[in-house]
Formats: C-alpha cells, sequence, structure tokens
C-alpha cells in the first residue's frame, strides 16, 4: 500500500528521533526500487550519481532536471527521500527559497543545502552569506507546513578547506538558523565525527561512507551519529563493473560479464 507524501515526511522524521540508520543513494528509478526491496527505511538522492547518469560532471545539472529528478524518484518508491540539492541553484538567499518551493512540490521528505559556491579561488560561501540562505530554505519549508526535513551542510572537507572548526562553527550556526540535520562530508576520523556531533547535539548528524572504511556501523552508532550516506559511491560502484567489462570488450575478451546480474533476475525484481 501506498504511504502519502505527508506519511513518508513523517516517517522521515520519526527516524532522525532515535538510534542511526542508513540511508543509502540512488541514482534512478531502478536502483531506488532495488533498494526499497532491500528493507531499507529511506532513500537520498545523489547529485553525482543521476549527474553521471546524464553525461554531466557533478554540479552542472541544470535546476529544471534536477527537479524532474527528484519526482521520478519520489514517485518510484514508498520510501520517504531526501534530495540531494547541492547549492539551491541560486546563489542568493531570494532564489535559493525559490529553489526549495519547488523541490518540496516534488514530495520530498527532506533536502539538503551546501554552503559551496562552485568557485575554485573562493569554494565557500562566508557564513553570513550561508547562513542568510540557510535561512530562507527553513522560511520556505515553513511557509508549506514545515514537515520537509533541512538538512545543513558545511563543504570544507570536499571543497579544499579541511578547517574542523570552521566546518564545526558553520554547523552550529546553520543549526541556529534552522536546519534540522547537519553534515559535514568528509570528515572521517573517530575524533572528527565525535567533535561534529558533540558540537550540534541534540540535532542529529549524517555522516557520509563513500569509500571503505574501517569503521562499522556499530562504531558509527557509538559516536552518536544518527544516519549514514553513501554519497555517489553506489553509483561509482556500477560504473566501476560496467567500465571494466566495456574496457575488456576492446581487448577482444568478454570475461567482465562473468558476475552480471541474471536479465531474469532483474526481470522478477521490476516485475517483467
Amino acid at each position: 500500500m501506498s504511504r502519502s507524501i505527508a506519511e513518508k515526511r513523517a516517517a522521515f522524521r520519526a527516524l532522525h528521533e532515535q538510534g542511526c540508520f542508513l540511508i543509502p543513494n540512488p541514482w534512478d528509478t531502478g536502483s531506488a526500487r532495488y533498494l526499497q526491496s532491500l528493507g531499507f527505511k529511506a532513500l537520498a538522492t545523489t547529485s553525482s550519481g543521476f549527474a553521471w547518469s546524464q553525461g554531466h560532471a557533478d554540479n552542472t545539472v541544470a535546476r529544471d532536471a534536477i527537479l524532474a529528478h527528484l519526482r521520478d524518484m519520489v514517485e518510484a518508491t514508498d520510501l520517504p527521500v531526501n534530495a540531494d540539492f547541492e547549492s539551491g541553484y541560486a546563489s542568493d538567499a531570494n532564489g535559493v527559497a525559490e529553489s526549495v518551493r519547488l523541490a518540496i512540490a516534488t514530495g520530498v521528505a527532506g533536502l539538503s543545502i551546501e554552503d559551496s559556491t562552485g568557485n575554485a579561488d573562493a569554494p565557500l560561501f562566508s557564513i553570513d552569506v550561508a547562513v542568510e540562505r540557510m535561512r530562507a530554505a527553513r522560511s520556505a519549508i515553513d511557509a508549506t507546513g514545515g514537515d520537509t526535513l533541512l538538512i545543513g551542510r558545511a563543504e570544507n572537507f570536499v571543497a579544499g578547506r579541511p578547517d574542523l572548526d570552521d566546518a564545526i562553527a558553520r554547523l552550529k550556526a546553520y543549526s541556529d538558523a534552522g536546519a534540522d540535520c547537519l553534515y559535514a562530508p568528509g570528515i572521517s576520523t573517530r575524533e572528527q565525527i565525535a567533535a561534529v556531533v558533540k558540537a550540534v547535539a541534540p540535532k542529529p548528524v549524517n555522516l557520509l561512507v563513500g569509500s571503505v572504511s574501517d569503521l562499522t556501523m556499530q562504531d558509527i552508532a557509538a559516536l552518536g551519529v544518527r544516519r549514514v550516506s553513501v554519497g555517489g559511491a553506489l553509483a561509482r560502484a556500477a560504473w566501476g563493473g560496467f567500465m571494466r567489462a566495456a574496457e575488456a570488450l576492446v581487448d577482444g575478451r568478454f570475461d567482465g560479464f562473468e558476475n552480471a546480474a541474471p536479465g531474469k533476475v532483474l526481470n522478477a525484481q521490476f516485475g517483467g
């Protein structure tokens, strides 16, 4: 039985209230439906994974295409969907508010706003500007009833500015500006994770684990993290298999198909 948008959003908020859950990142409707079949409780889109599937680099897909993608993902699954909404597809606060209103209309249960600029010389918005943008996102959500979760992202560690103190200052400011959940992609050590969790408590923290890690979910939960996402890692894993098989074909070999999923299994999975 399909759940309404309101039910999905309520379920998503409840997941953030206690414990630690994994929120994997599909890049299309097929991968979303497969992840749902495995029993996950929520999903998050990946801007990079979707961009690659469209033949684009990350952070280069137009807002209209992203909004259409979000609608497709929401309609594909009964699970709550969190939107990787990059930097809000606008440089100013009013533009962010407009983008957030459009994203909410797609039915997503949550969305994240980054503080990255896309400018290599100045990769992060100043805290004041970033806070203004976060407040605009908060106001846009509140105007619709406030049930969509707002995630504030400090991009220091992925934008070439790996300053933990600055990242924490940003996350605390975003929390004060109305972010419901905080996220600093790129932090990886136990010390970094614990420091972020402590700084923004009691609000929940998302941790990105996008590569092989010595940390288990049990370890991460013990550090106080509320949710774990994998970003574009699943998409990269899929691309890795495709690239290896395709490169083998160039050499006249077919061994790249050895671990391919059987067509019958995929047809059964998707009701064919």
